[in-house]
């Protein structure tokens, strides 16, 4: 019989540790909520030294923090910058991916606690929504208005959040996330004529 410890059998990168202990904070939040949320338990669920953690992270919160922001998606926009329709559609759809994997409810949880800790929030905010273009949509937006495709003007807080508010509304009232057809609905019939150009005569989802 084997007696070697499950630790020696494989000495693990820095890296390997922190992507374990990334996976397993955001499975303990997900488990145990925030407020029962430990490094000893992050630390057994990724079978790592609780000494091991503290050399990465000041705290368990700070972990959670890296975890969300290093699975926050970045907006990406076309190459040649001129598909104004596809990369709103393509960011909204990023969205919906993020929602249906399991950091949104981490995410949520954080939000959740808005009263009791504010200061979560605002590191939640300034660590992984501001640095990842705070929304899912306005990366976009500001590009084709730097290119004078957009009046910058017309990208008001409202317009911004547009795109976000509807995906969250629909998944909100059926349920489930938005499908292909019904995020080119949220593009062509809200976010377009938002920014002053008209409804596009393109049906669904870009092929």
């Amino acid at each position: 019989m084997d007696l070697t410890p499950r630790h020696a059998t494989r000495r693990r990168s820095k890296a390997d540790v922190r992507e374990a202990c990334r996976a397993a904070v955001i499975a303990e939040v997900t488990d145990q909520g925030l407020g029962r949320l430990s490094i000893e338990g992050v630390a057994r669920r990724a079978d790592v030294a609780k000494t091991s953690i503290y050399r990465h992270f000041s705290s368990v919160e700070d972990l959670l923090l890296d975890a969300l922001a290093d699975a926050m998606p970045v907006e990406q926009v076309s190459v040649h910058g001129n598909a104004l329709r596809s990369d709103l559609l393509r960011s909204l759809e990023q969205l919906v991916g993020w929602l249906g994997g399991p950091h949104a409810p981490a995410v949520a949880a954080i939000l959740a606690e808005r009263r009791r800790r504010p200061d979560l929030v605002e590191a939640l905010y300034a660590r992984v929504f501001e640095t990842h273009g705070s929304r899912f949509t306005r990366t976009v937006m500001e590009h084709y208005a730097v290119r004078g495709d957009v009046d910058p003007r017309l990208i008001t807080p409202v317009v911004a959040d547009l795109g976000e508010a509807l995906v969250l509304k629909h998944q909100l009232d059926t349920g489930e996330l938005p499908a292909p057809n019904e995020l080119a609905a949220i593009v062509d019939e809200a976010i377009l004529p938002a920014l002053g150009h008209p409804r596009s005569l393109e049906k669904g989802p870009p092929t």
